[in-house]
C-alpha cells in the first residue's frame, strides 16, 4: 500500500489489482492476460530488464549516473534500478524528490530544473538536497536566497544548444546562451563548492557526435570564463530501441563522450572538471514496462482500444511515436496496418500509427504495447475517467532489445 501511495504522489495512474498481484511476479504477459483477464489497462513491469539496462549503462559511463525520475517515478522502478547500480537522480520538483528520500533514503538527489519556484527551492534544501541547476542570474539568486547561501552548495549551469535532429527537440525552453554563460559561470563560481555545467542533447537522440559537439562548445565556454569547473553534466537523451529505429550501440555513445572529455581536459589543463555526470532515463526504463489494452470495437483498418493519449500512449498521439505490438493469441492471418482510438469521447484521441497486427484482430481480443516505460505511465490523465490501470510484474524479455545493453 505504501508503493501505492507513493505512485500517486507522481501521476494519477490508480490500480484497481488486489495485494497478491501487486506482490508476486508473473512468469509472462501472456499468463497475466491469461489469469487477470484484464478489462482496465494492464501495465505489465519488467524489473530485471530495468536493472539490466542500468547495470549497462552504469558500468560503461565513465562518471556518476543520475536518473531522470520525470521519466518513470514508480518505487519498483526506482528500486530496480539502484539494484542495478544507479546512486544519483535527477528530480525536477519536491514530490520527485520526496518519493526518491522514501524509497532509497541513501540516494544522492540533484535538483536539475532549471526554474523553480521559490518554496520548491526551500523544500529541497529541507531535504538535504544542495545540487541545483540555473540558466539565469534570478535563479542563481533565487537559490541563494532560499538556501541561506548555503556553503556545500553544487551550481549546475544549463548551456543552451542550437537545434538539433534528436528524436524529440529540446532546445526551445532552457539554457543560456553560449555567449552569456561565462559570465553566469563566473558569478555562480564565487557561491558553489561544486561548480558545473549542463547541456541536453534531446530526447531520443541517435547520434553520439551530438555529445562531442555539446561537449566541445561546453569546453569554448568555461575557457571564455577562465573559471575552474567541477562538473561536467551531459545531460539524458540517451536512446532506445523502437520499431524503424537503428541505433548504434551503447559504447558508440560512451566512446564519443569519453573522447570529447579527453579532448575538453587537454585544451581546459586545470581548469577541466573531475566529475562527468549524465542524465539517462528514456534509455534506462522505456523496455521495463509494456501496456495491454483490449480492443472494444473494430471498425474497418481502425481499433478502438482501452487506452490512448490521455493514458500511457500520449507520445502516440501527439509525437506519432512507435511502439512495438502484438497480439495476445495466436493467429496465421496477414498482418496489417491499424489506427487505434483510445477510449475517451474526444476524437483527438487517436494514434494513427500504423500498429502491424493479424488482420483478424477484433473485439475482446488483447494487444501488448511495448517500450511504455519512459513516460507512459507518468504522463497518464484522469480525464473523461479513465484513469484506472492494473499493474503487474513479468519476467519475460521486452519486445524489444537496445542494442548494446545487457539482456535481463
Amino acid at each position: 500500500m505504501a508503493a501505492s501511495r507513493l505512485r500517486v504522489a507522481v501521476s494519477p495512474l490508480r490500480r484497481d489489482v488486489a495485494p497478491r498481484d501487486l506482490a508476486r511476479t508473473l512468469p509472462t504477459v501472456d499468463a497475466a492476460v491469461a489469469e487477470l483477464r484484464p478489462e482496465e489497462p494492464l501495465h505489465c513491469l519488467r524489473p530485471q530488464a530495468i536493472e539490466a539496462a542500468a547495470r549497462s549503462f552504469t558500468e560503461a559511463f565513465a562518471g556518476r549516473t543520475l536518473y531522470a525520475v520525470k521519466c518513470n517515478p514508480d518505487p519498483r522502478v526506482l528500486s530496480a534500478l539502484w539494484r542495478g547500480g544507479v546512486r544519483a537522480f535527477d528530480c525536477a520538483s519536491p514530490a520527485e524528490i520526496s518519493v526518491v528520500r522514501q524509497v532509497l533514503p541513501e540516494a544522492g538527489i540533484a535538483y536539475m530544473h532549471p526554474v523553480k519556484a521559490r518554496s520548491a527551492i526551500r523544500l529541497a534544501a529541507a531535504e538535504g538536497v544542495r545540487d541545483f541547476a540555473l540558466d539565469s542570474v534570478d535563479e542563481l539568486e533565487k537559490i541563494l536566497d532560499e538556501t541561506g547561501s548555503a556553503e556545500d552548495l553544487g551550481l549546475v549551469v544549463r548551456l543552451a544548444l542550437p537545434k538539433g535532429k534528436a528524436g524529440l527537440d529540446l532546445s526551445g525552453k532552457f539554457g543560456v546562451a553560449p555567449d552569456e554563460a561565462p559570465a553566469l559561470l563566473r558569478r555562480a563560481r564565487g557561491h558553489a563548492r561544486r561548480l558545473g555545467i549542463s547541456f541536453h542533447v534531446g530526447s531520443q537522440c541517435d547520434d553520439p557526435a551530438r555529445w562531442r559537439q555539446a561537449m566541445a562548445l561546453a569546453a569554448s565556454v568555461v575557457a571564455a570564463a577562465g573559471v575552474k569547473l567541477d562538473v561536467l553534466d551531459v545531460g539524458g537523451g540517451f536512446p532506445s530501441a523502437y520499431p524503424g529505429a537503428d541505433l548504434p550501440v551503447l559504447a558508440a555513445f560512451m566512446a564519443e563522450i569519453d573522447g570529447a572529455h579527453a579532448d575538453l581536459v587537454e585544451r581546459l589543463g586545470d581548469l577541466a572538471p573531475g566529475e562527468l555526470w549524465a542524465e539517462p532515463g528514456r534509455a534506462l526504463v522505456a523496455q521495463g514496462v509494456s501496456v495491454v489494452v483490449q480492443v472494444q470495437a473494430r471498425r474497418g483498418d481502425a481499433l478502438y482500444v482501452n487506452d490512448g493519449i490521455y493514458g500511457s500512449l500520449s507520445d502516440a498521439g501527439a509525437l506519432g511515436w512507435r511502439y512495438p505490438v502484438r497480439l495476445i493469441r495466436a493467429s496465421t492471418a496477414d498482418v496489417k496496418p491499424f489506427t487505434l482510438f483510445g477510449p475517451t469521447c474526444c476524437s483527438l484521441d487517436r494514434m494513427k500509427g500504423g500498429f502491424p497486427l493479424p488482420a483478424d484482430v477484433g473485439e475482446g481480443d488483447w494487444i501488448e504495447i511495448g517500450q511504455l516505460g519512459a513516460y507512459g505511465a507518468s504522463l497518464r490523465t484522469a480525464f473523461n475517467g479513465f484513469d484506472r490501470g492494473q499493474l503487474v510484474e513479468v519476467s519475460d524479455a521486452p519486445l524489444l532489445a537496445t542494442p548494446g545493453y545487457a539482456a535481463a
